[in-house]
């Protein structure tokens, strides 16, 4: 798919300009690269807003339209807004058609829910990379890279070697390293249930819960402190009863 972006030479430059250009729907940017300087240049905002929610215009050649002719260019870097759906900066690099080029291109994966893991063992397929750098001639740039998961199994993982590459794509890393592409695992969430349940049938058997235990202490508590509130009672009423029989002693004696 060819994509096409037009844009037109960038005179005024500096903070201000590009604040300006801003606030007026535009995008500042540069093109640089192959055997010609660097060229200042703008866009129109939705048009490249929209360019850029596609994910082929990141991992495409590009044909970027300028007064001077049309170029072959790539997608190198842009800025957004920290808040704002805004894209305030876009660099993009001229190509040519003998020399590589070194680009991350997306990852594609296929085959998760027909795969052992998935259908047959309940596990869930993990993403541990979404890209990958590779090398190659602008013709041969692929605009995504296919991984294939019907093999994954719970436990097992897909690494960078194991991928099978277009022709005439090679990756960019050093032959120690082999990253791991997807992985197969078990969700967390039911492992950490199956845990817990194992661990609290045997708990609750043997150990009382403190609902169960609060009301037995409660009791033994209280009945020591009824019992000593009757002798309590007892001594007051005895008490009443020496005063009255010797005031009674003191009348008889008169």
């Amino acid at each position: 798919m060819k994509i096409e972006i037009s844009a037109t030479q960038r005179k005024a430059q500096g903070t201000g300009a590009s604040r300006r250009l801003r606030r007026s729907g535009r995008v500042p940017g540069i093109v640089y690269g192959g055997d010609r300087d660097a060229v200042n240049i703008e866009f129109d905002h939705k048009e490249l807003y929209r360019n850029l929610t596609n994910e082929k215009f990141h991992a495409s050649i590009l044909t970027l339209k300028l007064d001077s002719g049309a170029e072959q260019v790539l997608l190198r870097a842009f800025n957004m807004h920290p808040f704002k759906a805004q894209v305030q900066h876009v660099d993009f690099q001229r190509v040519s058609k003998d020399k590589k080029i070194h680009m991350k291109v997306p990852l594609h994966f296929v085959n998760a829910e027909k795969s052992q893991g998935v259908k047959e063992q309940a596990g869930v397929v993990s993403h541990v990379l979404n890209e990958l750098d590779i090398a190659c001639l602008p013709d041969d740039l692929p605009e995504f890279i296919e991984v294939d998961l019907i093999n994954l199994s719970v436990g097992k993982s897909v690494h960078t070697r194991d991928l099978v590459l277009p022709k005439g794509v090679e990756s960019t890393l050093h032959k120690d390293e082999n990253p791991v592409v997807a992985t197969c695992i078990l969700p967390a969430l039911i492992v950490e249930e199956e845990v817990a349940t194992a661990e609290a049938v045997p708990a609750a058997a043997d150990v009382p819960t403190t609902a169960q235990a609060a009301p037995e202490k409660a009791a033994e508590g209280a009945a020591p402190a009824a019992a000593g509130d009757k002798a309590k009672a007892g001594d007051k009423g005895a008490d009443k009863a020496a005063d009255k029989a010797d005031k009674a002693d003191k009348k008889d004696k008169k």
